[in-house]
C-alpha cells in the first residue's frame, strides 16, 4: 500500500468518524441527520452530474439499498439519541463485515480462511468489551448497533454487485435521493419544518460534507491500492471514534471499552484482509 492510498483511507476512517461524532453531538440528531442528507444531497449533486454513467440495469439495486439506507439512517438518529456512540460505532462498524462473510460463506458459497475465522473471534471479544461485563452495561446501545450492523451488512452486499452499473458518486446520490428526501420529509411532517430548520448550522453542514466525502477518500483510496487494505486501514474509523466519544463527548469510555474497540477493528481488518 503506497503512503498516499494509507493517507487516503486514513482520512476516510477520520472523516466517517468526525460525522458520527458531529452526529451523536448534536442535541437532536432527528433533525440534524435530515439536514446533513440534504446537505449532502444538494452539494455532491455536481460531482455525479459530471461523472454520469448510469445503466437502467442498476434500478432494482438503488431500490433495495434506498430501503436498506433509510432503515440505517432511521436507526442511527435514533440510536445517537438513547445510547452512547462508543458502544453503538464499534458494534455497528465492527459486527456488519463479520455478517457480510458469513451470508458469503452461508448463501454464496464463498470460501473462508483462518485468518478470517480468527478475525471474527477477535469481534466477538471487542464486542465484549464494548458491551461491557457488568450488568449495568448498555444494552440499549449494543441492540441498536447490531440492528445497525444489518443494514450495513444488507446495501454492502447490495451494493457490491450494483456499483457496476453506475459511476461511483451517481450510484451513491441516487441510492441515498429517496432516503434522504423520504426521511427529512418525515421528521418534517412529524415535528414541524422550524424544527429542521433549527438543526441547519455549521456542525450539521459539515457532517452532511463529510458523509460523501468520506467516500470519496475511499474511492481515492482504491484507485491507488488493493480493496482489501484499503478496507483494513479504514476500520481505523472504530477506534478514532471511541476516542472521538471519551474527548468530545465526554463518554465513560474507559480502557475496557477503548481495548474492545481496538480488538473489533483488528478483527476487521483480519476479515477483511
Amino acid at each position: 500500500m503506497s503512503a498516499a492510498a494509507l493517507v487516503l483511507a486514513l482520512g476516510a476512517a477520520g472523516l466517517h468518524a468526525f460525522w458520527n461524532l458531529l452526529l451523536a453531538r448534536t442535541p437532536d440528531t432527528e433533525a440534524a441527520s435530515a439536514v446533513m442528507l440534504i446537505v449532502a444531497l444538494v452539494a455532491y449533486a455536481p460531482v455525479a452530474a459530471l461523472t454520469w454513467r448510469f445503466d437502467p440495469t442498476v434500478i432494482p439495486y438503488l431500490a433495495v439499498t434506498a430501503c436498506l439506507q433509510l432503515a440505517y439512517i432511521t436507526l442511527l438518529a435514533a440510536a445517537y439519541r438513547r445510547a452512547e456512540l462508543s458502544v453503538v460505532y464499534p458494534i455497528s462498524r465492527g459486527t456488519a463485515p463479520v455478517l457480510v462473510l458469513a451470508v458469503g460463506v452461508a448463501a454464496l458459497g464463498v470460501g473462508t480462511s483462518a485468518r478470517q475465522a480468527a478475525g471474527v473471534c477477535l469481534v466477538g471479544v471487542g464486542v465484549l468489551l464494548v458491551r461491557g461485563l457488568r450488568r449495568t452495561a448498555d444494552r440499549a446501545g449494543v441492540v441498536f448497533g447490531l440492528v445497525i450492523a444489518c443494514t450495513i451488512a444488507g446495501y454492502t452486499l447490495v451494493d457490491k454487485y450494483g456499483i457496476r452499473y453506475a459511476a461511483p458518486f451517481v450510484y451513491l446520490e441516487l441510492s441515498m435521493l429517496l432516503p434522504g428526501i423520504a426521511y427529512s420529509s418525515w421528521v418534517a411532517a412529524r415535528r414541524g419544518p422550524q424544527v429542521v430548520a433549527r438543526a441547519v448550522g455549521i456542525p450539521t453542514v459539515l457532517a452532511g460534507l463529510a458523509t460523501f466525502g468520506a467516500y470519496g477518500l475511499v474511492l481515492a483510496a482504491l484507485a491507488r491500492a488493493p480493496a482489501a487494505a484499503v478496507a483494513a486501514v479504514r476500520e481505523t474509523s472504530i477506534v478514532i471514534a471511541a476516542a472521538g466519544a471519551a474527548l468530545f463527548l465526554r463518554e465513560p469510555v474507559g480502557p475496557e471499552r477503548l481495548a474492545g474497540a481496538v480488538l473489533v477493528a483488528s478483527g476487521v481488518a483480519l476479515v477483511s484482509l
